[in-house]
This record gives C-alpha cells, structure tokens and sequence, in this order.
C-alpha cells in the first residue's frame, strides 16, 4: 500500500510538473515571440527582399532557396543580437518527461541561448546536401560553365526576338518608339522568372542548384537587359521626344512588373496541377534520379558544358571572322556572343553585394547593391560606347562597340533579376521601398547617361 500511495503521489507530482512546465513554456514562448528586437525583423524583412533575385556566388555556400532560408536566416542571426531561440512546446515537454534528456529545463529557464543546429530541423533535401559535400572548385567550375552556355543562349534568343517583333517582320518594336526593341525580350525574361526564378527554382535546384543558377542569372538575366533599355530612352531624349522617354520608362516597368506576376501565377497552375496528377498516380512524389550530388556527376556535367561552350565559342568565333569584314548586325552578334559569358560572371559576382548593406552595420540592407551597380555601371560604359561610336563613325569601331555593348553589357546587366527584387519589395511590410528602389535605378542610369552620351552630342552636334 505504501509502495501504490507513493507511486500515485510520484504519477500526480509528475503530471502537475508536466502541467506546470507547459503553461510556463507556452507564457514563454509568447514572451519571447514579444521580446524580439523590431530591428531583428526588419532587418530580415529587408535581406530577404534584396535577395528575391540574386545573392551570386553566397547562394553556393550557404544553399539558401526559398522555403527555408529566411528560417535558418533568423536562427544563424539570432545569437548575434542576444535572443533566445524559441522552442516547440512538445519538445520540452518531452524533455520534462524524459529524464534521460540532454536538454536541461534550469538552462532554458535561465535564458541562456541554445544552438540554433539543435533547433530548427532542416527540409529532407537539405539533409541529403549534407551529407554528399562537393569540393568547391567543382561546384564553382560548374556552376561558371552553367552561366557562360546559358549566357550566350540568352544572347541568341534576345537577338532573335529584337528581329522577330522589329520593323522587319512583326513591327510592334522600333528605335524611335517609347515601344524599344528590347521590350519583348525583358516581357518573356520576367515572365520565365516567375517560373525558373521564383516557383520551380527550388525544385530544380534539389537537381543542382548550379542549373538553377544557371537558368535564372545566366539565361534570364542575359535574354533580358537594362542597358539596352536605359540607352534606347537616351536617344530618344537627344531627339527631343520626351513624352516617349516618360512612356518608355513607365510603360516598360507596367509590363516586365505584370510580366513576372503572370508568370508566377501560371507557375503556381501549372504546379498544382503537376501534384494533382502524382497524387492521383500509383508513384506519388518525385525521384531525383538525375541529381548532380556527386564528384563523378559534377565531373561529367563539367566535360559535357565544356564541350557545349568550346562548340558556341568556336563556332561564333569562325562566324565572327568570316562577317566582321561587313559589318553587318550578324558580325556585331558573334562577337557579342563571345564577350557575354564575361559580363555575366561580372554580374553574378556582384550579386553577392544583395542583402549586405553599407559598412558593418548594413545600412540599407533592403537595397540591392550588387544588382544596382551592374546595372548602373552597364548603362553607363553603353552610353559612353554610344558616344565613341557616333565620335568615330567608322564602320570597324561600330561592329567593335555595337557587340561589346549588345553581349557584355547587356548581359551585365538584368531586368529579370531586378524586377523579381521590385515584385518582392512590393509583397513586403514597406512596398515603397519598390517605387524608391526602381526610381533610384533609373534616374541614376538616366542621369549619369545623359551626362556621358546626349550632353556630348548636343554640345558637338552629332549627326
């Protein structure tokens, strides 16, 4: 009987333990949620908007996507700024209730911080990642060779759009319209975006994340460009059609802005119809079978992206001889699918830039610096390259300059990645920062433009 009455005082002492712990974890828990620095917040509200598009080679390194990188975000920063992580209130009282727990209750009470490794349980992918590590010379090497094939292809199909909807054939495009000819490239840009860089960039990164990066910063990035678009309102300025610049500008962010919108609205479609149909199927779910997450695999992607880029250059550069002569737009496009691979590597490592801020303690985090200054920069060197062409006039420096800047810089800079940046900012707690974001990146392209190609032009009276 004494052995029963004290098994019965042990059961009720241990379920009012049990009772007790979870009310004062759950008083907690709430306090913690309420204790949390408002800077902490908006400081991740603003990384993880200049990241929608880009963060270059840091995407490697840390393999952050969409899904989860804003959870481990908080849990890696949390620390740093003296904040208790806090803990699912079933785990703890599983470790009340288990004497053999690790997890001593005197600690957490305390206030002490706990890992947030211990913490925050990661996607079943994210795991595997884990547990295959690839060298990163071969992940860099890589994910190079991705942006350089993906570039040049984005070259060909820019330039393949700007004759399609030109005068030429469809005419819905011109140099003397608010309707530039780059329009139709940056329309489908953003809209894949919606696709490769928002909805399915996850799913394709669990089959290599440097596809992924390949597709949307190499490819999307260079089918789309911004230069050519900021140097298009240029001359329409020196020809004194400012009601086309105005139109130019905010007609052209109208539809890349809708253009993504679209895109990931029949993504998310398309995306749910895909999970309809394997759940109706007698193999639910989805086998990576082809996932690069090996030493061999990476070593096959590399000989075979190797010998897709040596087959582009070559044949380019063979193109490039045989036209350069004429000076035909043929000429001016080998060449530029030669030097785009550049300007996309310059952007991609640029990116890195995205979500850092100024100085130590990252002012303006929500800015995009990385993604701005490709852009600024590329509108910059187009308008001094227009200005050299119109001061030389020879047909060499044309084909020379006209490639440079239709390959290089217009695979420097993006309107892809800047406008999956604006569609994030304006989702946030601060859409403003959208419009401020967008008018700080085209006044200062427009402004420094005009400094450096319509104000020589006016002065010198080029033809």
């Amino acid at each position: 009987m004494d052995c029963e009455n004290k098994d019965s005082e042990l059961r009720k002492s241990g379920s009012s333990r049990t009772s007790s712990a979870g009310s004062s974890l759950r008083r907690r828990s709430l306090s913690l949620s309420l204790s949390l620095p408002k800077h902490l917040n908006d400081d991740d509200d603003s990384e993880s908007v200049s990241e929608a598009g880009d963060i270059g080679d840091r995407e490697l390194q840390s393999n952050r996507y969409s899904g989860s990188g804003r959870l481990r975000l908080i849990g890696e920063n949390a620390p740093e700024h003296g904040v208790v992580v806090p803990i699912s209130e079933n785990s703890m009282l599983e470790s009340y209730a288990n004497p053999l727990c690790s997890c001593d209750p005197n600690s957490i009470s305390s206030g002490t911080a706990v890992s947030p490794t211990k913490l925050i349980s990661q996607p079943e992918h994210k795991k595997n990642d884990e547990q295959t590590e690839v060298p990163w010379v071969l992940a860099y090497a890589t994910c190079l060779l991705f942006l350089a094939v993906f570039g040049i292809l984005g070259v060909l199909l820019r330039y393949g759009l700007q004759k399609l909807f030109g005068p030429g054939i469809v005419g819905a495009t011109s140099d003397h319209s608010y309707m530039y000819l780059d329009l139709p490239s940056n329309m489908v840009g953003s809209f894949l975006m919606g696709w490769f860089g928002v909805v399915f960039k996850e799913d394709i990164s669990r089959i290599s994340s440097q596809l992924a990066i390949g597709l949307s910063t190499g490819f999307l990035g260079s089918l789309t460009t911004f230069s050519g678009w900021n140097q298009k309102m240029l001359e329409l300025s020196v020809e004194g059609q400012w009601v086309f610049v105005v139109l130019g500008y905010l007609l052209g962010l109208f539809l890349v802005a809708y253009s993504i919108i679209f895109g990931i609205e029949t993504a998310k479609g398309a995306n749910w119809l895909y999970k309809r149909t394997t759940m109706n199927s007698s193999n639910p779910g989805t086998n990576y079978h082809w996932r690069v997450d090996s030493c061999k695999r990476h070593l096959i992607v590399i000989f075979f992206l190797l010998l897709i880029l040596a087959s582009l250059w070559g044949m380019s550069i063979g193109l490039e001889v045989n036209e350069f002569s004429s000076g035909s737009p043929k000429a001016q496009l080998w060449l530029a699918c030669i030097v785009g691979p550049f300007g996309v590597w310059i952007r991609w490592f640029l990116a890195r830039l995205n979500g850092r801020g100024l100085g130590k303690s990252g002012l303006l985090k929500w800015v995009p610096f990385g993604t701005l200054i490709a852009n600024v920069s590329a509108a910059c060197v187009m308008a001094a390259l227009a200005t050299l062409k119109k001061a030389v006039d020879t047909q060499t420096c044309d084909t020379v300059a006209s490639g440079i800047q239709f390959g290089f810089l217009g695979c420097l800079s993006t309107v892809s990645t800047f406008i999956a940046e604006f569609h994030a900012m304006r989702g946030s707690k601060y859409p403003w920062r959208a419009y401020v974001y967008m008018l700080c990146t085209t006044l200062i392209s427009f402004v420094l433009g005009t400094l450096i190609y319509s104000v020589p032009v006016w002065v010198e009276n080029f033809n």
